[in-house]
């Protein structure tokens, strides 16, 4: 059981990015000590590359697309300091309480003692709790809980539409847990039981939790903060301030009522989209000639005076964006409009636009701006839906569309069975802070018109619809190499191949995700280690999963098991190269501003 005073993790405020110049050669893995690679159960080193040009430096952070945000679980409405409100009414009495009270002490007390002896004894940190012959029963469907600090119910995300009979009692122990650990200053962060870990996260007036028995790291934290932000894409948090202010046993239900289908597909994205887990963006693979010359179609007049941002997208990733001089967007905000575009209440409206109402929590948690979507490109019918768990499908669009209002929830939990989506159409996102529907409507109109006369539009559907705008792993003829995840740290963008084998089934893929997710982990001290890593190195009986960390990138690998030292270095350096070669194509730069 871990408590923020035994594990904390520092959060910073977000940045700003500049684009920097062109970066030199990357560095190169030549000179890394050997580390140790166990079979059988996991073992993870802790020692780091010795290499100069491999060690993290601060970036020189500035104005940029995206924005940097060095902890991606600080909240931007309020910290987790805050106290409990309302009464405990599923604990029998106080002395009960101060018995939980007790317990829970000797147990944390036992966990930190032995956490210190081992990282005074051991330089390794042994994974047990994820197992290379790990079955369909390891990856259950994780369960979400949210609730009020007063213990009121509000979003439970039982798999398989299990009934929900004993939701209140769950809730009700989730809130004694929590309240007893406030009454001492200290905030519950996770509680581990074998291989259930069951994760937490404050954001006053609600809680979250997570149950989950994947083995991964303490990640789903992330998952519950950005599970907050969708709630305040609905609900704002100036608005639930005040509402709690006025009634702290108030039924949140009421206002979510009809969006629980959407709170399940932002939880079936996370499952799989590493973009997601690593606070990036994953561009759609494109040519960079086609991509300028769509992007400056899409630079507004003057007339469009609360035009905030104007955003391109296919197949659930940015094409490109377009944003006002010196003012970026935040990652977070843009996978929140990505996972809203692409509900079905918006993709099969047999409307020609939509015009919605929306909160971007990380630019402005306290009011809405105004989204008008509309479809300037859609598949034909035979090319319309495509299977979730299909190779030929990128991983980034391995999501469930949601609507606010349509869809049961049952049907949205069983998201991960043969359901088909739809999330390849060409969609233009226009985010406006005021409210000339007609001026937004009528400019698009001819954006639409150019692109068409142009032949852009044309050029961007035969791309999307062929698959051109995702590649494989084996396409870059790599020995060894079966897939890789690689963040521009400038650019703050991600790459990565589409899964295919061994790697093209559903469980396949949640577990190699959850060992990028142990990897990811360790290298950036997540779950309270002493310490950030420059590079991690797992082997299993069926692959090689390594991570590496330096100034200008971070690269995420999966070899063969079999491949010796000297060829999983040359296969890390020649994934480098190869993305530095195709960068353009790759990663979104250089976008018009206005």
């Amino acid at each position: 059981m871990t408590s923020a005073h035994s594990q904390t993790t520092p959060s910073s405020p977000a940045h700003h990015l500049v684009i920097p110049p062109v970066l030199h050669s990357p560095p190169s893995l030549s000179n890394l000590k050997d580390h140790h690679l166990s079979t059988g159960n996991l073992s993870v080193t802790t020692q780091g590359l010795e290499s100069s040009a491999s060690s993290v430096t601060n970036l020189d952070l500035n104005d940029g697309i995206l924005i940097h945000e060095v902890d991606p679980e600080v909240d931007t409405a309020h910290s987790e300091d805050t106290t409990a409100v309302g009464q405990i009414d599923d604990v029998a009495d106080e002395e009960s309480r101060k018995n939980l009270r007790d317990h829970l002490r000797r147990t944390l007390s036992i966990q930190r003692e032995k956490s210190d002896a081992k990282r005074k004894t051991d330089e390794f940190l042994e994974i047990s709790s994820v197992s290379p012959d790990t079955t369909l029963e390891g990856y259950r469907p994780r369960e979400y809980f949210v609730l009020t600090d007063a213990g009121k119910p509000v979003f439970a995300s039982r798999p398989d539409g299990q009934d929900v009979e004993n939701l209140s009692s769950i809730m009700g122990i989730v809130q004694a847990l929590l309240s007893v650990f406030l009454d001492d200053g200290d905030k519950l962060r996770c509680i581990n039981a074998g291989r259930l870990r069951i994760t937490f996260l404050l954001r006053s007036p609600l809680y979250y939790v997570c149950a989950s028995s994947w083995g991964e790291p303490e990640k789903t934290r992330s998952h519950l903060e950005y599970l907050h932000l969708q709630i305040l894409s609905i609900v704002t948090a100036s608005q639930l301030r005040r509402i709690f202010e006025r009634r702290t046993n108030f039924d949140l239900r009421r206002l979510l009522d009809g969006s629980e289908p959407f709170l399940f597909s932002l939880l079936a994205r996370m499952e799989l989209d590493l973009a997601i887990a690593t606070s990036s963006l994953n561009c759609l693979q494109l040519d960079q000639s086609l991509r300028a010359r769509v992007a400056e179609a899409l630079v507004p007049t003057s007339k469009m005076k609360d035009t905030l941002y104007i955003i391109l997208v296919a197949r659930g990733q940015v094409i490109t964006l377009v944003r006002p001089k010196k003012h970026s967007i935040h990652p977070a905000d843009i996978h929140i409009l990505v996972n809203t575009v692409y509900s079905p209440s918006i993709v099969n409206s047999p409307a020609s636009a939509s015009w919605i109402p929306v909160c971007l929590p990380k630019f402005n948690p306290a009011g809405f701006v105004n989204a008008y979507i509309t479809f300037l490109h859609r598949p034909d019918a035979d090319q319309k839906y495509y299977q979730r768990t299909t190779p030929e499908n990128n991983e980034s669009a391995d999501t469930t569309g949601a609507s606010h209002v349509a869809e049961n929830s049952q049907g949205a939990t069983s998201r991960h069975t043969a359901r088909l989506v739809e999330d390849s159409g060409i969609g233009l996102v226009c985010i406006s802070g005021g409210g000339e529907f007609e001026t937004v409507r009528a400019w698009c109109d001819i954006v639409t018109q150019k692109l068409n006369d142009d032949g852009s539009l044309d050029a961007l559907a035969r791309a999307v619809d062929s698959g051109k705008t995702s590649y494989y792993a084996s396409q870059l003829g790599i020995p060894g190499l079966r897939h890789f995840v690689y963040k521009s740290r400038s650019h703050v963008q991600i790459t990565l191949p589409a899964f295919e084998e061994p790697y093209d089934t559903l469980d396949a893929k949640r577990r190699i995700v959850t060992l990028y997710q142990t990897v990811h982990d360790a290298i950036h001290a997540k779950s309270g280690q002493t310490g950030n890593l420059k590079l991690q190195c797992i082997r299993t009986e069926k692959e090689i999963v390594m991570g590496w960390i330096t100034q200008p990138f971070e690269l995420y690998v999966v070899l063969s098991p079999r491949l010796p030292k000297a060829a999983v270095i040359n296969a890390a350096n020649a994934v480098t190269r190869w993305v530095k070669k195709e960068e353009g194509q790759l990663f979104l730069r250089d976008a018009p501003v206005f």
